[in-house]
C-alpha cells in the first residue's frame, strides 16, 4: 500500500497537467464546432469535396461536423492520441524510474517482493489512466452537452471512453514491458514512444491506402474508431480479443523482466 501511495503522489502533478491539457483541447475545439454549426449545410458541401483519404487521416470520416456527435467524432482521435501518448510514457516511467533517479536501494531494502512493487506500480498506473478517462468523459458530456441541441451524446460519447479506455490500457502495457526490457532506464519512455508513433502512422497509412487495410491489426488505433463506434458497428469482437491478449501478454512479461533483470543503483 505504501508503494502504491507513493507512486499516486509522484504522478499526481502530471495527471493534472494531462487533465488541464485535455480540458483546453476540448475548449478550443468548441470554437471549431461553433463555425462549422453556423455555415450549416454550406459547410457540409464544402467537406465533400475533400479526398477521402485525407478527411479520414484527419478524423473527419463521414461525420456531419455541424453537429456535436459528428465533431465529436472528430475529435476523438485527437482525444486518443494524447490518452495513448499519456499511458504510454506513464507505464515506462512508473516501472523506470527508480533505476533512472538512482532510487532503487529504497525499493530495494523493503521487506516486499518484485511481484508485489510491480503489481503496487500497475495499480497506481491504472488509477491514473482510470482517472484521466474519468476526466474527459466529464468534461466532454459537460462541455460539448451546452451545445448538444437536442443530441443525446452521453451515451456515444460513453461508448467512445470504453474504447479509449483499452487503448490507453494496451499503451499502458507497452510501455511497462518496454522499461522491464530495456537495460537503459532513460530509453524506456523514446522507445514506449516511437512504438506507439510507428503504430499510429500504419493506421495513417491504412486511411489513405485501404488496400494496406490488413495491417490493421498491428495498430491498436483502428481497433477503436470512432466512425464505427458511432455508426452501429459497435466493438468488433475480434479487436476486443486481441486487445486482452495484447494486454495479458505484455502484463506477464512485465512480471517476467522484471524479476530477472539486474536493478542498477
Amino acid at each position: 500500500m505504501n508503494i502504491f501511495l507513493r507512486e499516486l503522489k509522484a504522478h499526481r502533478k502530471s495527471l493534472i497537467i494531462w487533465s488541464v491539457a485535455i480540458f483546453f483541447m476540448i475548449v478550443s475545439s468548441i470554437g471549431k464546432f461553433t463555425a462549422y454549426a453556423e455555415t450549416g449545410q454550406s459547410m457540409n458541401e464544402l467537406l465533400s469535396q475533400i479526398p477521402s483519404s485525407i478527411k479520414a487521416v484527419l478524423g473527419m470520416g463521414n461525420f456531419d461536423l455541424t453537429k456535436v456527435s459528428g465533431f465529436y467524432g472528430m475529435l476523438y482521435l485527437y482525444l486518443l492520441l494524447l490518452a495513448a501518448v499519456h499511458a504510454s510514457l506513464l507505464g515506462a516511467n512508473i516501472i523506470s524510474k527508480e533505476e533512472r533517479d538512482k532510487t532503487t536501494e529504497f525499493l530495494m531494502v523493503k521487506p516486499v517482493s518484485r511481484t508485489k512493487i510491480i503489481t503496487a506500480k500497475l495499480l497506481a498506473a491504472l488509477f491514473n489512466i482510470s482517472v484521466f478517462n474519468l476526466v474527459t468523459l466529464i468534461l466532454s458530456v459537460v462541455l460539448m452537452g451546452k451545445y448538444a441541441r437536442g443530441e443525446n451524446i452521453t451515451g456515444e460519447i460513453s461508448i467512445l471512453m470504453v474504447g479509449m479506455f483499452i487503448l490507453q490500457l494496451i499503451f499502458l502495457v507497452i510501455g511497462t514491458a518496454t522499461a522491464a526490457i530495456s537495460r537503459q532506464p532513460r530509453s524506456a519512455p523514446s522507445i514506449a514512444a516511437a512504438i506507439l508513433l510507428v503504430t499510429f502512422i500504419i493506421s495513417s497509412a491504412i486511411n489513405i491506402n485501404r488496400r494496406l487495410e490488413s495491417l490493421k491489426y498491428l495498430t491498436p488505433f483502428e481497433y477503436f474508431r470512432a466512425d464505427k463506434l458511432l455508426n452501429g458497428g459497435g466493438f468488433e469482437p475480434v479487436f476486443l480479443i486481441l486487445s486482452l491478449v495484447l494486454i495479458a501478454g505484455l502484463v506477464l512479461v512485465t512480471y517476467a523482466a522484471y524479476k530477472k533483470r539486474d536493478l542498477h543503483v
